[in-house]
């Protein structure tokens, strides 16, 4: 899978994309990640890539000139493209397992007051929210996405997390886990930790992943 993202923030991804799983995943050939300044596709010496709204308003918006230049560049014909937005789709584990069979993924980060509409008309494909609130950008729903999409890739996750995984794909939480000790303070394990029988822990942790579902 290729994942390209278009931002006005680059060096936001550092970190994230150069540790842990999302690092592992790029080093064994699962991903390839490539984080692209909008600036780079302005139309002007200032590397301009915003201005004020028509018509008056507060904050400034994107323009569209940059973002389709930059879209002609990286799109190929099995491309999706991605606008990162709070009035997108609420992001969920079904529409990850959809999106990680897919080749190539461009997402498109906003900041600022937001886009210019004629982006959402025209440009993309789809909208996804990671929820019902605003950020000050699309970098982190961003990383949000990216994150639970290569998880689900080949080679990226142990096969005895893949089983977690099928198992979450039913909009599950988790059932609770533990490790050693049995017995902290007064904190013990449940029993059915210690007996050894799987069908029953897998009984309980469907009993529980139900019950925290139905709390939540």
């Amino acid at each position: 899978m290729k994942i390209d993202i278009i931002t006005l923030f680059p060096d936001m991804f550092t970190g994230p994309f150069d540790t842990s799983m999302l690092k592992k995943a790029q080093d064994c050939g699962a991903v390839e990640i490539n984080i692209h300044n909008l600036r780079k596709w302005s139309v002007d010496k200032h590397k301009t890539v915003d201005d004020r709204p028509f018509g008056g308003g507060p904050g400034m918006v994107l323009m569209i000139e940059p973002i389709d230049r930059a879209l002609k560049t990286l799109k190929r014909k099995s491309t999706r493209v991605i606008l990162l937005s709070p009035q997108g789709e609420t992001f969920s584990q079904k529409r990850a397992v959809e999106l990680s069979s897919l080749p190539h993924i461009i997402f498109v980060a906003g900041h600022y007051e937001g886009f210019d509409e004629r982006i959402r008309e025209n440009l993309v494909d789809e909208e996804l929210s990671i929820g019902k609130y605003v950020l000050t950008g699309g970098e982190i729903p961003a990383m949000a996405v990216v994150d639970t999409i290569v998880r689900l890739l080949p080679g990226v996750l142990e096969e005895e997390a893949k089983t977690l995984e099928s198992f979450s794909e039913g909009n599950l939480l988790d059932y609770p886990v533990y490790t050693r000790p049995s017995i902290y303070k007064k904190w013990k394990v449940p029993e059915v930790f210690l007996g050894g029988d799987h069908k029953k822990i897998n009984e309980w942790r469907t009993k529980m992943a139900l019950d925290k579902t139905s709390k939540a």
